[in-house]
């Protein structure tokens, strides 16, 4: 039996003393990282948010098997942000679709979630209709003409079924259900109710695809009311992305038990925790960027030289050398010595003590401090 078929469903229950400890922790380092990102500069914060935007994005598509490059998702955000950062690149229209979805749940996240709003966001996953080769029901839930909703693993042939979600004939009255609870203020801790409403959701599995990074996104939707902001500075989704075999048990163990999802909040709780440890190195990340572009304000650069610095200051993979340059800047290699070679004349870039065949640029190391906050 699942879930969704105990005749209670969807009156959930779970242990209030269980949770009490785990949850007031959490609360309290939301307190303290919110506290401290807000003593910290304008562009700081600003640069750290454009950061977990970037990899919410990135590793939410990441966890469904798609790879979407994060420099493209990065320059998307910017722009629908309006924010004047270097290195922007053109982004494809599947790239653009995501972070729409995205940006709508985190920016407008103290607005009603309808129907509508749900419609337009899987739409935007899918802007030509299609789920792969495979033409799939766009903007509007699932008719189970394909027959049941199914979450399977396995060859063909060979299948597992993990998850069978309620009929279609029911998908109204479900989600009917769920906005009401989603838009309704109660007395549940709001970082309770994003836990509640990830799993809800995800049971429900509305659409013919897209439901689990939607179901993030309403994630995300429902952490920003807890932290009453829009700037985020931490991803969720990128540490399930590191746990994706956990969270996927986890996910089918609650959606094969009874209605007490005490397991299922300990563990999403716990999750959400791991991804508060990150923050840190967001800060430092922020910073240093921050530092790095105040310091070179009044110097010229091409767009070439942006990119490649941004990657830098990213964290190359790797070592930089004319080759990669050109690679990544669609540019000759006579092109990239020269953006290279003025680079070193700027005092930016120095070469990698370190000979060989190739040699490799690392940036100046009056740049690798940051500012203090």
């Amino acid at each position: 039996m699942y879930i969704h078929e105990h005749r209670d469903w969807p009156k959930f229950t779970w242990n209030s003393e269980k949770l009490a400890g785990l949850l007031a922790e959490i609360r309290h380092r939301q307190g303290k990282m919110l506290g401290k990102m807000e003593v910290s500069g304008f562009s700081i914060r600003a640069e750290a948010a454009l950061d977990n935007l970037t990899l919410e994005v990135v590793k939410s598509s990441e966890i469904e098997g798609e790879i979407l490059d994060a420099d493209q998702v990065r320059s998307s955000i910017a722009r629908r942000l309006g924010m004047q950062i270097s290195g922007l690149v053109p982004s494809d229209r599947n790239v653009d679709g995501v972070v729409e979805m995205m940006l709508d749940a985190t920016q407008s996240f103290d607005q009603p979630l309808t129907e509508e709003r749900l419609y337009g966001w899987q739409a935007s996953l899918f802007p030509t209709g299609h789920s792969g080769l495979l033409k799939i029901t766009v903007g509007a839930w699932r008719t189970g003409k394909n027959g049941p909703m199914q979450v399977v693993s396995g060859a063909i042939g060979r299948e597992k079924v993990h998850f069978e979600a309620p009929e279609a004939a029911k998908l109204s009255s479900e989600m009917a259900d769920f906005l009401d609870w989603f838009n309704t203020e109660c007395s549940l801790d709001p970082v309770l109710k994003s836990a509640i409403a990830h799993l809800w959701f995800v049971t429900i599995h509305p659409f013919e695809d897209g439901n689990g990074r939607i179901a993030r996104a309403i994630t995300d939707m429902q952490l920003a009311r807890a932290d009453k902001t829009a700037q985020k500075f931490y991803s969720m989704s990128a540490q399930i992305r590191i746990e994706r075999n956990d969270y996927y048990n986890m996910l089918e163990k609650t959606q094969k038990g009874s209605l007490d999802i005490t397991e299922w909040l300990e563990w999403f709780l716990s999750c959400l925790g791991r991804s508060f440890d990150h923050m840190e190195n967001t800060l430092h990340h922020a910073n240093r960027k921050t530092y790095f572009w105040d310091a070179v304000g009044q110097v010229e650069f091409n767009n070439r030289q942006r990119l490649l610095l941004n990657k830098l200051l990213d964290g190359f993979d790797g070592k930089l050398n004319t080759s990669k340059w050109a690679k990544i800047a669609k540019c000759s290699t006579d092109t990239a010595l020269r953006d290279i070679q003025d680079l070193m004349d700027k005092d930016i870039l120095v070469k990698e003590d370190a000979g060989g065949r190739s040699t490799s640029y690392l940036l100046n190391k009056v740049f690798s401090k940051s500012k203090k906050a």
